[in-house]
């Protein structure tokens, strides 16, 4: 929109680089051109102001199939206004000189003409066209369709609108519609998956088989391994029984052998201890005799008081402890009397 500004009565304009701006003075052209910028009266002053800039505009309309179905068509058509003094003089691009903004509303009558157009030349190749071919290729048919028609339309050439591009974004049927012709290619899909996993299943299963043929080969091998380590446990065995008894036999042997080398050895040792022993006694025996014999020759050559006072000695040392002994006048008398009197000679024999 154009920038104007008022002084003393005056009007002065500043366009922008993507305006056309086609000022007319009482009927005659003034000024005309892209960014302008000039001073105006508003009295005797006629002003357009046309877009040259590229435009996008976004449209969306039903259309039925051949076989009589729904479908929503989203499209955007770039244009631009090409030639905008013929565009000025077939619609309304008048601006107020006071505000700078449009009188009417030529960009919706533009939108307008285009909308309708691309919607006659898709709804024409639709209408011809089954769901399911439209579906496919619907989006390129339609394309290439309103660009053809755009383009070969008179009146967009006639107030210089030129159609740069067409997109179509997209061509659908309605939500029930596309639901059934979902489900198709849902089960198809879900079928796909069914068979995956009943394939993963199948080889989870054939897994399994092998791995539990494995594991029954292992058990079979560890059973055949721990039997051959029973048997090398019962030859290990055998063998050390068989070099323990040897080595038992053998120690037997040898302590046979010790103990009757220490028999003998004891019976030597007896023997020679015996004989030591003997002589010991018969050389005791010897003094003994050779004692007593002395002895006796002692006593033969000694008087009778003597004798008595040795046997009175040996009693003494035979008789028991006497701890207190009571002499009566009676045996005093007796035995002074007894020691007094001279000895017979039976008592001397004696």
């Amino acid at each position: 929109m154009a920038d104007i500004t008022r002084r003393f009565g005056f009007r002065h304009l500043r366009s922008t680089p993507t305006s056309h701006i086609r000022h007319l003075r009482d009927g005659r052209l003034a000024h005309e051109g892209t960014g302008l910028a000039f001073w105006f009266r508003p009295l005797t002053a006629a002003i357009s102001e046309v877009p040259a800039d590229d435009r996008e505009l976004a449209m969306m309309f039903h259309a039925r199939t051949s076989d009589f179905q729904d479908l929503a068509v989203q499209a955007t058509v770039t244009y631009r206004i090409s030639d905008p003094a013929t565009a000025a003089t077939r619609l309304d691009f008048g601006i107020d000189p006071d505000t700078g903004s449009w009188r009417a509303e030529p960009l919706a009558q533009l939108g307008t003409l285009l909308t309708e157009t691309a919607q006659q030349h898709a709804l024409q190749l639709i209408a011809r066209t089954p769901l399911a071919d439209t579906l496919v290729d619907g989006v390129t048919a339609v394309r290439e369709r309103i660009s053809a028609g755009l383009a070969a339309e008179p009146r967009l050439s006639e107030i210089g609108l030129a159609v740069l591009a067409v997109r179509v974004t997209a061509v659908r049927p309605e939500a029930e519609m596309e639901r059934a012709l979902r489900t198709p290619a849902r089960e198809q899909v879900q079928q796909e998956a069914d068979r995956a996993t009943y394939e993963r299943r199948a080889v989870a299963v054939e897994r399994e088989r092998t791995i539990a043929e494995n594991e029954l080969a292992s058990r079979i091998e560890l059973a055949r391994r721990e039997e051959e380590l029973v048997e090398q446990q019962g030859t290990n065995a055998r063998r050390e029984a068989e070099q323990k008894a040897a080595a038992d036999a053998v120690r037997t042997d040898a302590e046979a052998v010790r103990r009757t080398r220490l028999a003998v050895a004891e019976a030597e040792a007896a023997g020679t201890l015996a004989a030591q022993q003997a002589k010991a006694a018969r050389v005791l025996g010897e003094a003994k005799a050779a004692a007593e014999a002395a002895w006796l020759a002692a006593h033969q050559q000694a008087g009778p008081e003597v004798l008595q006072a040795l046997a009175l000695i040996r009693l003494a040392e035979h008789l028991p402890r006497i701890d207190s002994i009571t002499l009566t006048p009676d045996v005093l008398t007796g035995l002074l009397t007894r020691l007094a009197a001279p000895n017979s000679p039976e008592e001397n024999g004696r």
